[in-house]
């Protein structure tokens, strides 16, 4: 069997190598005459004295019969007249068990520098969605070990949930909560346009070395250029997919889909497409879905995904917080102002939902979850009167109650990071308390 594949790769191995030349570039865009290639396929351009040294770029579009490259690293050293040699293939990744653990770059490289291990499998990074009919439907709870999701939002496997938030409300805090005290087999982590410095306190601070132990990280800082943020994405997503296949249950969170949209925004502008809504291009509410849509399930296993988005101003109705919202099954809002008071995880519970935990969730558990919410309604009405003293005791019986249970609510939300609670016990709580 593996000789007959050899002897078809064989046949179908071109003998020729395409070669073209650097005529213009502008910003981060090359432009050259030839070769001949694909929207997609890996190009190197040569650069150096010798022309020795390899620049990694991708074919991004064409204009006037000349082809227009991004590159991946950076344009230092290309000069008129560099040769561009086609692969006449996208970019593959090597991934397998081996990288567990490991911290790589937005191309499937390790992060320091050293080689990869052995026996890891070649993998294509932009794959298609799951076909629907053969998607198998969400029935099956994921103990995620975060008290207020798992009671109050509960998620299932295969489910793809929102994180939405300003900066500095507890995204990646929460991010590594859910990587350390979930029971998925395998964690894939991409931080996406992320600070330098964050992502070793992000490492040693809050995923630490037991929720290293099962996790693989991407990483694509924003130094990086445009389309090594936008590859970052997509390894991430390749990478779930890949142990998706061989039948694991795997936890997909990606920190943020906000910076894969500002960059396919910059991939799109240099380009020539028109800025649309605030600026962003046609071809960034076309990549959304076709991103977040590769999570979720298949026959084998299950990609369970978290995407945090980041809101300017805390506004909710931004254009990519919208379109995203509108693609996943569910959405969890962190509010600033329950994070200024010192509610970790600071979730809205009023603003959030599970689309899918009407079908996960049992009578009992539905009606508690339901309680909790209309108590904290009636809270937040009557919140303005209690506080400057306008209001009397024994004046309305749903205001005495949701004021007698708003305590008890918010010490059932808080939870501390090195705090673990599975899915059981927290429903339990839930019912015990509210039921």
């Amino acid at each position: 069997m593996k000789a007959k594949s050899l002897i078809k790769s064989v046949h179908t191995i071109s003998p020729y190598k395409w070669y073209g030349k650097v005529v213009r570039v502008v910003g981060l865009m090359i432009e050259s005459v030839g070769p001949i290639a694909s929207i997609g396929d890996l190009c190197y351009i040569l650069v150096g004295k010798n022309q020795k040294t390899k620049v990694r770029a991708e074919v991004v579009g064409f204009r006037d019969e000349h082809v227009l490259l991004m590159p991946l690293n950076g344009v230092a050293e290309i000069s008129p007249g560099s040769l561009v040699e086609a692969t006449g293939k996208p970019l593959q990744i090597k991934v397998g068990t081996g990288l567990i653990g490991k911290v790589v770059d937005g191309c499937g490289q390790l992060l320091d520098e050293s080689a990869l291990p052995r026996g890891l499998t070649s993998f294509p990074t932009d794959n298609q969605p799951p076909n629907p009919l053969k998607r198998p439907r969400i029935e099956e709870k994921m103990n995620l070990g975060v008290r207020a999701i798992d009671s109050l939002f509960t998620v299932g496997k295969g489910q793809r949930v929102g994180i939405f938030a300003g900066s500095g409300v507890g995204k990646s805090t929460l991010l590594a909560m859910l990587a350390k005290h979930s029971s998925a087999d395998i964690n894939v982590i991409a931080l996406i346009g992320e600070r330098g410095r964050e992502v070793k306190d992000f490492i040693e601070r809050d995923l630490g070395e037991e929720g290293l132990k099962r996790t693989i990280l991407v990483v694509a800082t924003s130094d990086q250029p445009a389309l090594m943020r936008i590859k970052g994405a997509m390894t991430a997503t390749a990478i779930a997919e890949y142990f998706r296949n061989q039948g694991f249950d795997v936890n997909l969170m990606m920190d943020s889909v906000t910076r894969f949209a500002m960059a396919q925004r910059e991939v799109g502008l240099a380009i020539g497409e028109p800025p649309t809504t605030k600026g962003y291009t046609p071809s960034v509410f076309a990549m959304l879905p076709k991103l977040l849509e590769r999570s979720g399930t298949d026959a084998k296993g299950s990609v369970t995904a978290f995407y945090t988005v980041l809101v300017d101003g805390d506004d909710m109705n931004e254009p990519i917080a919208d379109a995203v919202r509108g693609i996943l099954d569910g959405h969890l809002v962190l509010d600033r102002r329950l994070a200024n008071k010192g509610q970790f995880p600071a979730i809205n519970v009023l603003k959030s939902v599970s689309r899918l935990m009407p079908d996960l969730a049992d009578d009992k558990h539905r009606q508690a979850a339901d309680r909790v919410r209309k108590l904290l309604v009636t809270y937040e009405e009557a919140e303005d009167l209690i506080n400057i003293g306008a209001y009397k005791r024994g004046s309305s019986k749903e205001i005495d109650e949701a004021i007698a249970a708003y305590p008890m609510i918010i010490s059932f939300l808080t939870q501390a990071t090195n705090e673990m609670m599975t899915i059981d016990e927290s429903t339990n709580l839930l019912m015990k308390q509210f039921g």
